[in-house]
């Protein structure tokens, strides 16, 4: 199984927008996949995404497509650092991470 497509719901006013979309930018080049942005696109989150306990999605988050067609969440929240501040690149390999689990 591979990845087809990597899917990024953000909105470009959130704080972690631009983390998420580096992230999702250097995953679909190193996988050789389609980047599609979505804005704002909560029904979409609602089918696929991550969701509080309260049944209710947020952004920004990224999900990845395979082959068959069925949607995964891959990066949800942006890690933080030592220092307390977002840490993109750990994102990067959580998202890795699961993607393998995923294709493998």
């Amino acid at each position: 199984m591979k990845a087809k497509k990597v899917i990024l719901v953000t909105s470009e006013n959130h704080p972690n927008h631009k983390g998420f979309l580096n992230i999702a930018e250097s995953i679909s080049k190193e996988l050789n996949v389609e980047l599609e942005i979505k804005n704002e696109d909560y029904a979409f989150l609602s089918d696929y995404g991550e969701k509080d306990e309260f049944g209710m999605s947020w952004l920004p988050q990224l999900l990845i497509q395979l082959e068959d067609g069925r949607i995964y969440p891959v990066l949800t929240q942006m890690p933080f650092g030592k220092d307390f501040k977002p840490d993109p690149e750990a994102g990067k390999q959580e998202a890795f991470n699961k993607i393998k689990n995923l294709v493998s």
